[in-house]
């Protein structure tokens, strides 16, 4: 079989497995967000935060919860780390720098999990499983809550509130990630990962060295770093450890965690808000680019654009032979279209083009489906920008699900979109512009400006991967990723929450004669042309002196 067709059919079975779960997980959530009911175990955790879980808030108690308990993660996070050789299941490790354990803490509290550090050789098994592994939950908990407030606020009519932000997160937590994450962890050790608490083993080498290979509980953080579109890896080379990802069927079922979530939250949607059809055209959307963006990744990588790889048939510069191009490709294709940040392959190797598309991707805003909860209110944002451009066009009020999208909507969904790319170039343009930050670049020409925009893109985009090649555990790098991490995160998730309050309080619009339907082909075409032409707008003259360059050179 050739390594082309291996690579299709590996596409298509994990198009078939999503399609095939979307409609009885997606109805599932549903179930989940929209009841009233609450069991045993979520009632002894809200009387333990003293909350009041009947009680509904309005967007701003929301995102001050959301904040609180955000501030509260982060410093806890930190504790944990700079006292961790005093902790049990240190296995020797140290405590962890500052300004490490600064960005660290910062990075998993906002689902970005960029790291800084090599696992194995500093965090021990407490911090990994009660720092990281606990924010790994319900940091993608969070993004699901903000999604499920921003439909509830199409849904509600002339309503104050948007649900309770600790409900939320305690049922994301506990009815779907933890049973998901406890299945799929036996899945994994079945198929090769480890889970234990050994220390350091000493074993020989092929040259005849020795190396200090670590174990840990790696098969329980792994699961939930794919299904909660995390990303953080136990070991410093993530899924490209055999411990973290041992077979090629393993690299599949980590593919399908990450998509399942964010490809089915379209079907809760269109549940949430009465009308499913709506939720196909979302999920159409999130369709069409994700799979433009995995064709054109395996097209590039496979076709190998470059001299050395056109000589022997493929680019298997930083890929693992376990996987071979197209399994890389895809993986990473579907890790930097969600706010994932695994890796399996080493992006920095890829062809030009290749690359360019692992940041083509994040700069889309991580929406085809994008993370946990974030890929679908990014997806919702653009909808609206979409129907007011419509409305603009024909000289109509614009209106999306019976809700008229005025002046202060447009404000709020256009300041959400603005947050991100201003992260990513005035941190690159910063970087750039200092002779420090550029001694720390390997690589220098079109290649080094994209291994410093892809860590800004990274970072703000909290997706978490890395091109390499660039020294980034630096006080000034981990500083300015930490920064971009906080506000590309919390920024927009406040603008969503506002958005979402504005819209509860409207009284539904009937349709008219001129409403633009969004439920058809043509309103989907129109979302995919509106996000390509504002990451095009936005984000080409950087490409163009980046990868596009380096393609062309």
């Amino acid at each position: 079989m050739s390594t082309t067709l291996a690579g299709m059919l590996f596409i298509a079975s994990l198009i078939a497995a999503v399609a095939l779960v979307w409609k009885p997980f997606g109805d599932h959530m549903y179930r989940v967000y929209s009841t009233t009911r609450h069991n045993r175990a979520e009632r002894v955790i809200y009387r333990l935060l003293g909350v009041r879980a009947d009680a509904e808030q309005s967007w701003g108690v929301y995102a001050r919860g959301l904040l609180a308990f955000s501030v509260v993660s982060i410093l806890v996070v930190y504790g944990i780390q700079r006292l961790q050789d005093k902790l049990p299941l240190s296995v020797g490790m140290k405590p962890v720098t500052d300004h490490i354990a600064w960005n660290t803490a910062i990075s998993f509290v906002t689902n970005t999990n960029w790291q800084a550090y090599s696992g194995e050789s500093t965090m021990g098994h407490l911090t990994q499983m009660a720092a990281l592994a606990v924010q790994n939950f319900v940091s993608a908990a969070v993004g699901m809550a903000v999604a499920i407030a921003l439909v509830r606020g199409f849904a509600r009519r002339k309503a104050g509130t948007i649900g309770n932000f600790w409900v939320d997160l305690v049922r994301g937590t506990i009815r779907i990630l933890l049973p998901i994450a406890f299945v799929g962890a036996l899945v994994l050790v079945a198929g090769g990962l480890i889970q234990n608490f050994a220390g350091p083993h000493e074993v020989s080498t092929l040259t005849g060295g020795t190396q200090a290979i670590t174990g840990g509980p790696v098969a329980s953080q792994e699961v939930i770093k794919e299904l909660g579109t995390n990303g953080g890896g136990f070991y410093n080379v993530n899924s490209a450890h055999p411990f973290e990802n041992a077979a090629t069927w393993t690299n599949w079922f980590e593919i399908f965690l990450i998509l399942v979530i964010p490809f089915s939250l379209t079907r809760t949607f269109g549940r949430l808000v009465g009308q499913v059809r709506q939720g196909y055209a979302i999920l159409a959307v999130m369709g069409v680019l994700a799979l433009a963006s995995v064709l054109l990744t395996n097209v590039f990588e496979l076709s190998g654009n470059a001299t050395v790889p056109q000589a022997v048939g493929a680019a298997m510069e930083g890929k693992e032979v376990r996987f071979g191009v197209s399994n890389s490709a895809t993986f990473a294709a579907a890790t930097t279209l969600t706010s994932t940040g695994a890796v399996n392959s080493f992006h920095d190797s890829y062809t030009p083009f290749g690359g360019m598309m692992t940041l083509v991707n994040m700069m889309l805003g991580e929406v085809a489906p994008g993370g946990t909860g974030s890929g679908l209110y990014g997806m919702l944002i653009l909808a609206v920008i979409t129907v007011f451009v419509a409305g603009l066009m024909v000289g109509r009020t614009p209106e999306y699900l019976g809700k008229r999208i005025g002046a202060r909507e447009i404000k709020l969904a256009s300041l959400y979109f603005l947050v991100t790319p201003a992260l990513v170039l005035v941190g690159t343009a910063f970087a750039m512009g200092s002779a420090e930050q550029r001694a720390s670049m390997f690589n220098s020409g079109p290649h080094g400006l994209s291994e410093v925009l892809y860590a800004f893109t990274s970072a703000s985009n909290n997706n978490g991967s890395a091109f390499a090649g660039l020294t980034v555990n630096t006080p000034w790098y981990d500083v300015a990723l930490g920064l971009c991490m906080v506000f590309g995160r919390f920024l927009p998730i406040i603008l969503v929450l506002a958005l979402a309050g504005s819209l509860a309080a409207q009284a539904p619009v009937p349709a008219g004669a001129g409403t633009l339907p969004t439920h058809r082909p043509q309103f989907v075409g129109m979302v995919v042309g509106v996000t390509i032409i504002l990451v095009a707008l936005t984000f080409l003259p950087a490409l163009a002196l980046g990868p596009i360059a380096e393609g062309l050179s």
